[in-house]
């Protein structure tokens, strides 16, 4: 479904019409609209409770506040490089991307006078602290895992990889959700073809939203799967030049492309020497196709001899 864009209207008291006929902004109580008076202009703040950071917004409102009437300048964009002292501040012209910003936890105000909106990110989300998964447990290695926040996942990656090939491209999925995911690679190692298909495949579905996040992704994506909670293994992935898909609420990481052997592998192989690691992965593997072949084999044997 392709949306429709809807460009910010001339003035004030249109745009503030049509967040508030757009918005339960009466029913549901944590979608708030603040009215304040900047350089003698009345300005209509919104923003999502919980999602706002209030020590920062107290701090711009402050500053704000202090801006007198001859300082305000015509252009919006010197408005908001000379008067908003904060550093994520974006300027947009179309509703549609103002919506997606203002319920995605960003900070939306309408200014008289300007035909655009000041897009704020001073959003907090809530999230659990990071700390070992329950699952890929390390030795010997670092204590953290992926949580359910994706800026938290990419930050994590990029402490481990502090190399400029290293790119994360944001992506969009589902009409309704509208889900955030983050497409890593190396851009000197990946497969340029794997690649293509990847960011062909994710811009192509055409879902209402992603109910189970990766889970629902993946179906989208192939029939297989290979999940990993463990931030150190994702980013050795990365540097053999695989891809890893992060999605916004969900503590895992997809790794592609995948094979049996990456499978048995577990966190702690990349901790251990190169002999080591390779003696673990070979018992793995043995004992994974005894597992599946010999221990039905004998039972067929005891059953009929």
């Amino acid at each position: 479904m392709t949306r429709q864009e809807i460009p910010v209207f001339k003035t004030r008291e249109e745009n503030v019409a049509y967040m508030n006929e757009t918005l339960p902004i009466q029913e549901s109580f944590d979608l708030i609209q603040r009215d304040l008076l900047i350089g003698g202009r009345v300005s209509s703040f919104y923003f999502v409770n919980g999602f706002t950071s209030e020590e920062t917004m107290l701090k711009i409102m402050d500053a704000l506040l202090k801006v007198k009437k001859e300082d305000m300048p015509e252009d919006i964009w010197k408005f908001a490089n000379a008067c908003i002292p904060y550093v994520g501040v974006d300027v947009m012209f179309d509703f549609d991307q103002i919506l997606k910003s203002l319920l995605s936890g960003e900070t939306c105000v309408f200014i008289d006078g300007y035909r655009a909106c000041i897009v704020i990110d001073c959003r907090t989300y809530p999230v659990r602290s990071v700390e070992e998964p329950d699952k890929d447990k390390s030795l010997r290695g670092s204590r953290d895992g992926f949580v359910e926040t994706l800026v938290y996942n990419t930050a994590m990656m990029r402490r481990r990889i502090r190399h400029p090939a290293l790119i994360m491209e944001m992506m969009e999925v589902g009409d309704s959700s509208r889900t955030d995911v983050a497409l890593c690679y190396m851009d000197d190692r990946v497969d340029q073809e794997l690649l293509k298909n990847l960011n062909y495949r994710i811009r192509d579905i055409k879902v209402d939203d992603l109910r189970m996040n990766q889970q629902s992704l993946a179906e989208c994506l192939f029939k297989r799967k290979w999940y990993n909670p463990f931030p150190d293994t994702a980013a050795a992935c990365l540097l053999e030049g695989k891809v890893v898909i992060l999605v916004d609420n969900s503590p895992s990481a997809m790794i592609l492309p995948t094979s049996i052997l990456d499978i048995i592998e577990e966190a702690n192989d990349y901790y251990f020497p190169t002999l080591t690691g390779m003696y673990l992965k070979i018992s793995r593997a043995l004992i994974t196709f005894l597992t599946i072949f010999l221990t039905p084999v004998f039972l067929l044997f005891m059953q009929n001899l």
